[in-house]
């Protein structure tokens, strides 16, 4: 009875909007179960990517990515291009200590080489792998694939003093004059 009258009101509402009226029809004839499960996902709006909305940069132009007590490091895009194509990745053993600002390894490119900054204070819990074989995903994939490695957060206030996106940005246009 009720998908009766939410079909009859739906028709009824649709008449205005011809265009749409087949979408709504099948929607209508859709099982409760499933228009539940859709009215109950939730939906965000979000005006940066997901993925840089949870970045937080330093001034090395590194960057952090923590979910759940884990951070994920890498380096920025803008330190990719400065650095050019990746060669080599010198990067810590499993079970590190690194203190906020700590040196833990190297990039190394064909026009130059940078050290790597610790955006936290924390213990190295994995590194990435596939930049042994393949360190050349620094500049192909530098937000995703090219991930240096992941560490526990031993103080989570540090994160305060990291940049946000914005933050970076305009940091970079500051460097760049």
């Amino acid at each position: 009875m009720v998908k009766m009258a939410m079909f009859v009101s739906l028709r009824c509402v649709s008449a205005n909007f011809p265009s749409v009226l087949p979408l709504l029809s099948r929607t209508a004839q859709t099982p409760s179960s499933r228009l539940l499960w859709k009215a109950c996902t939730p939906r965000t709006l979000y005006t940066a990517s997901r993925l840089s909305a949870a970045l937080k940069f330093t001034d090395k132009h590194e960057w952090v990515r923590v979910e759940g007590g884990v951070g994920t490091v890498g380096i920025s895009n803008f330190a990719q291009e400065a650095l050019g194509d990746v060669v080599y990745c010198g990067l810590p053993e499993v079970g590190t200590k690194l203190d906020l600002m700590e040196e833990f390894g190297a990039l190394e490119s064909v026009k130059a080489a940078s050290e790597l900054y610790s955006p936290l204070t924390g213990e190295v819990t994995e590194i990435n792998q596939a930049l042994t074989d393949n360190p050349g995903l620094v500049n192909k994939s530098c937000y995703e694939d090219g991930w240096l490695i992941k560490m526990t957060i031993d103080k989570p206030a540090e994160m305060e003093a990291l940049m946000d996106e914005a933050a970076y940005e305009k940091f970079i246009k500051s460097i760049e004059n």
